[in-house]
């Protein structure tokens, strides 16, 4: 939730590249072919002429144009490319072998959902299953044989992967696939177990098996002798190295219902800590396990909050552990705790618990310290509903936004409808929001008024949950003109944020017989591309800060070499303060929000590796931005800043 109250100050952070200290090709050195491939990309190469462009690039003695290509025919999604990009799977160097690997999963997708056919060449290039001679089939032979010739583990694993994501058809050829990763692929080096336990997502028995191994430290450690008769542990059987891979295996056990009593206590004792709270998923999951209600009780008292979150959520009907952990340091802990104690209306302990921490607001003002009191208030609503309403009306007249958001939640729970009216109309759009989606449980079209009114708000979540409470109104004659008119504002306004509120107004203007096109997805939608080499060689190392009022800040690193046109765009649509060291044109205004923004734009000196998660957020393991050049990274990393000025936006 956004609001006024809530301050972000976002910074771009370009760092100083010093010579000689970049890759042999970059937006700094890039030349017209690799800026012509990337524009051609950014346009979902609607012509003939683009897709010349992006195929030349693979001819090119660069080494990294020869990558954007790839790359760029795999992201049109368009199976027909793929044989373009097969001969890349015999490249001298093995970051072009795994690009045209990952190229080809990604082309291949357009098999199981094509993209929009707004042009004849797009038309051309998207055929139906064996035309050509191209066929899943083929496509799993072809990259089967190149697996089991391939000598770098990095590769094998990019091939395992994009053998286990390709969109099968039938049974048989999952079971083809399957059998090719267990018969083929070996698994000596971490890579190359990380590619298998990506690519074995819908496992047999015998994929069972290999992952119950890959899921336990008992089949990472491999032993060797040396010149004495002691066994040492080689670097392969690292624990820390191998701990996605056990992650990976252990998900793919649990979706299959298959991670049986000795992988769940033996990954309970796992040194990684996400490898502890799957297992805590895996416990919880239907089948007879004796040692499952103490796998949960050893997580319950983990060192690391993630674990003992996962464990509280899955111990079953609330008890003595939610009493227990909502003594947590860990705020979100704490949180879940106060949460479950909502199901315990039949405990004298649990309502007084939840009691003491509604009336307990010493901490409410001080930044971020508000959220146990709001969220024993919601609970409290449902295990005590007469202790609720009387202090309701004092998280209604609070001062702190967020407070009165769980005060209409409360409301809600309560069914007390005139406090939802009144907060209806307060200076906060979440707080309406939250309003909003009360009343259309507890009063449905008796509020259509609030809702009519809504809409004339700019608060986005606002409109769109007031569109959405009209649909199925009993008074359209009142109704449609407002939802028109509103949607004619947002629809000239052209803000890309609008349009979930574009589409649940056009949702309901459909329901009440009045047809109206829906907004247009964002994959069919024209593109005009931003990207250029100026631009480019600015935002090479460039970085953005968010920083949260009275909280800290974190760090994006906006990696051009992966998504360009998004840095691009992303950095002229956002930062309203950067566009004029971006380019020499003239940029409109950027879209005002509910909340204060300033942007700033600073020259970094040095910088770090990504550091992880912050102190116990689950964090899931990172994957392969498999769409186009739309998605962003999103990897952080901590920085040092040299120096900054700042301007209002």
């Amino acid at each position: 939730m956004i609001g006024h109250r809530l301050s972000l100050a976002i910074a771009l952070l370009v760092v100083a590249a010093r010579a000689g200290a970049q890759p042999r090709s970059s937006p700094t050195s890039a030349g017209p072919r690799w800026i012509a491939i990337l524009e051609a990309e950014d346009r979902r190469a609607p012509t003939a002429r683009d897709l010349a462009v992006i195929r030349a690039g693979l001819g090119s003695p660069d080494d990294q144009t020869r990558r954007i290509a790839l790359r760029a025919l795999g992201r049109l999604e368009r199976p027909p490319l793929i044989a373009n990009i097969v001969p890349a799977l015999k490249a001298m160097l093995p970051e072009i072998r795994a690009e045209a690997a990952n190229a080809i999963g990604q082309a291949a997708q357009g098999w199981k959902q094509p993209p929009p056919l707004r042009s004849a060449v797009a038309r051309s290039t998207l055929a139906a299953r064996g035309v050509g001679g191209l066929t899943i089939e083929t496509v799993t032979d072809t990259l089967v044989a190149r697996l089991s010739a391939e000598s770098d583990s990095s590769v094998r694993a990019a091939i395992c992967e994009t053998i286990g994501r390709l969109p099968y058809a039938s049974g048989e050829q999952v079971r083809r696939a399957e059998a090719a990763l267990l018969e083929t692929a070996p698994a000596q080096s971490v890579v190359d177990r990380l590619g298998i336990a990506k690519g074995l997502e819908a496992p047999s028995p015998e994929a069972i098996a290999k992952l119950r191994d890959l899921a336990t430290l008992a089949g990472r450690v491999r032993l060797t002798t040396d010149a004495t008769p002691k066994p040492t542990v080689t670097r392969e059987s690292d624990p820390s190295r191998d701990a996605r891979v056990r992650r990976l295996a252990l998900e793919a056990l649990i979706t299959a219902g298959a991670a049986d009593e000795d992988v769940t206590v033996a990954a309970a004792a796992d040194p990684d800590p996400q490898v502890r709270r799957l297992a805590m998923r895996a416990a919880s999951a239907p089948g007879p396990a004796a040692s499952a209600a103490d796998v949960l009780q050893r997580g319950l008292a983990d060192a690391t909050a993630m674990v003992r979150f996962e464990a509280l959520r899955r111990v079953g009907a609330p008890g003595g552990e939610s009493l227990a952990a909502t003594s947590d340091l860990d705020t979100h802990v704490a949180l879940l705790a106060l949460d479950q104690l909502g199901r315990c209306g039949a405990s004298p302990e649990a309502a007084s618990r939840l009691e003491r921490t509604v009336r307990d607001l010493s901490q409410v003002g001080s930044p971020r310290q508000w959220h146990r009191s709001a969220h024993a208030l919601v609970a409290l609503a449902s295990a005590a509903p007469d202790r609720a309403t009387a202090m309701l009306p004092q998280f209604a007249g609070s001062r702190t936004w967020q407070l009165r958001v769980y005060a209409a939640r409360a409301a809600s729970v309560l069914e007390d409808r005139r406090t939802l009216e009144k907060l209806a109309n307060d200076e906060d759009d979440n707080v309406r929001e939250a309003s909003i989606d009360g009343l259309m449980k507890i009063a449905g079209h008796a509020a259509d008024g609030v809702y009519v009114a809504e809409l004339e708000r700019q608060g986005y979540q606002v409109i769109r949950a007031a569109a959405s409470a009209l649909a199925g109104t009993p008074d359209p004659d009142v109704a449609v003109p407002a939802l028109e008119a509103t949607l004619q504002r947002l629809t000239k306004e052209g803000r890309d944020n609008s349009r979930d509120a574009r589409a649940a107004i056009a949702a309901t203007l459909v329901s009440l017989g009045k047809p109206v096109k829906p907004p247009i997805a964002i994959r069919d939608m024209p593109v005009t591309s931003q990207v250029n080499a100026e631009d480019l060689r600015r935002l090479a190392s460039a970085r953005a800060r968010v920083t949260i009022r009275d909280v800290g800040s974190f760090e994006l690193a906006l990696i051009a070499s992966e998504a360009p046109a998004s840095v691009v765009r992303f950095a002229r649509q956002r930062f309203t303060a950067l566009r004029p060291t971006l380019s020499s044109r003239a940029a409109a205004p950027a879209p005002t929000s509910t909340s204060a923004t300033r942007c700033s734009c600073a020259t970094k000196s040095a910088f770090g590796r990504t550091s992880g998660a912050p102190s116990g957020f689950p964090r899931e393991d990172a994957t392969r931005a498999t769409g186009r050049s739309s998605s962003i990274s999103s990897t952080t990393r901590a920085s040092t800043t040299s120096s900054r000025y700042s301007r209002s936006c």
